[in-house]
């Protein structure tokens, strides 16, 4: 077997004398769609903010692709092929759907910021950027104005950015947070077809969307993975189980 593309050993992270993560031991394997599941107050944004470089563990240490990361900050770990999505939409609301891709390509291929200059001048990052756009299923919204997209639609939008950097794993902390059925629906078909061509770890509250998706579930309670096994294993868990108290029907 080949070795993990992303390994964490005994990961911590303390706030005020409390462990967001305690100990943690998490690994996820070149190919997988890995999720994280757990109550909330569980760690699982901490853990995603410390695997991205946004915060520091207080202990452990993270390892990708065999080179320990631990100590890199975010961009760093971004060169790298490391790339995260947020709870909340962060895109460019005034800049046509395009732009927001475009400069995503443009901050991978390390051009200089010129954010005066029209990027339809720029054939080496529009063309991309309509690719990833087609891949997202958004290239008829190409030219809107971001901050005109549906809800569901800025959340792929999202996305899109994400893959412009050309990451070796996706780090998707809850995605289809405030979505309704229909939203929610098309992004579960976008992360299906995702998940044929890039290694995702996705933090996810939606357990039919887990369930769906996932090649492997970890779960995190109080800061610690209690559990880690194929879709059918966690349901039958029940340690699990209990982790979830009056959710048990959420496992069902």
């Amino acid at each position: 077997m080949p070795d993990p593309l992303l390994v964490t050993a005994g990961l911590s992270k303390r706030y005020d004398g409390l462990a967001a993560l305690d100990g943690v031991d998490l690994s996820v394997d070149a190919g997988e769609l890995h999720a994280v599941i757990g109550p909330n107050g569980a760690g699982k944004t901490t853990l995603i903010a410390n695997l991205a470089g946004e915060l520091m563990p207080d202990g452990g240490s993270i390892y990708f692709a065999g080179e320990d990361i631990t100590g890199l900050p975010s961009h760093a770990r971004a060169a790298r092929g490391l790339g995260r999505s947020f709870q909340v939409t962060s895109i460019f609301n005034d800049l046509p759907v395009i732009d927001n891709v475009s400069l995503a390509v443009q901050a991978r291929v390390g051009h200089s910021f010129r954010f005066w200059r029209a990027t339809e001048e720029d054939a080496a990052l529009r063309e991309p950027a309509l690719q990833i756009l087609s891949e997202v299923d958004l290239s008829e919204r190409a030219f809107v104005i971001a901050a005109d997209l549906a809800h569901g639609e800025k959340r792929a939008l999202e996305v899109a950015m994400v893959l412009a950097t050309q990451p070796r794993l996706l780090l998707l902390d809850e995605p289809m947070a405030g979505m309704g059925l229909e939203d929610a629906a098309r992004m579960v078909e976008l992360f299906a077809s995702l998940k044929r061509s890039h290694t995702i770890l996705l933090v996810e509250h939606d357990m039919d969307t887990v369930f769906d998706l996932a090649d492997r579930v970890s779960v995190l309670v109080y800061g610690r993975i209690i559990a880690t096994g194929g879709v059918a294993e966690i349901r039958n868990n029940e340690e699990v189980r209990r982790a979830y108290l009056g959710d048990e029907d959420l496992l069902t």
